[in-house]
């Protein structure tokens, strides 16, 4: 999506990025920023946030073009043998992996095969535990966490923060953890 030279901090970094909706796409995109090559990864139909409007610029989402700038685009169906044979070849490339949703390989499956490879799985709540699993919405967290309580009206009914701050800021942890 960028003609943008590979300059910055992580020029000659390689990123491939499997995340969608907004926490892992925007860690993608601020090493993206930063000079990474990050390949984002969509299903076949493309990612859900394309639709995620208005306003659209030539039939996408500004929601969509705003994360996944700096990004190069490839589709793939991960439901199929031979897309994941590609991804593996891919990965064998890459020095970064961003994820957030369950595919069916692993860390240490991942580890095995590349030992070099960062595994960067942003989630909500983790695989495992009391609540390992569940997505993580930035609503539900904001509800869970106790965000919407301290917003809105005095005397009102909770209220979410104006802007997505949990999936914001998980995403810019997520970046930084890719980076140490």
């Amino acid at each position: 999506m960028s003609n943008l030279p590979n300059t910055g901090a992580l020029a000659g970094i390689r990123v491939v990025d499997l995340s969608r909706i907004l926490g892992g796409p925007y860690c993608g995109q601020i090493l993206g920023d930063h000079g990474a090559d990050v390949l984002k990864i969509e299903p076949p139909q493309g990612d859900d946030t394309r639709t995620w409007g208005p306003p659209f610029k030539d039939g996408v989402a500004s929601y969509y073009l705003g994360l996944n700038r700096n990004k190069r685009l490839r589709r793939l169906d991960l439901a199929s043998e031979d897309d994941r044979v590609v991804l593996m070849a891919l990965l064998d490339e890459a020095d970064v992996l961003i994820e957030n949703f369950k595919w069916g390989l692993g860390h240490e499956a991942l580890a095995a095969r590349s030992p070099r490879l960062i595994h960067c799985r942003v989630s909500g709540f983790g695989a495992d535990g009391p609540l390992g699993g569940l997505p993580g919405y930035d609503a539900a967290l904001q509800a869970l966490n106790g965000i919407m309580s301290v917003n809105g009206e005095a005397g009102g009914a909770p209220l979410r923060v104006g802007l997505p701050v949990v999936d914001m800021v998980t995403g810019l942890n997520a970046a930084l953890g890719v980076m140490f």
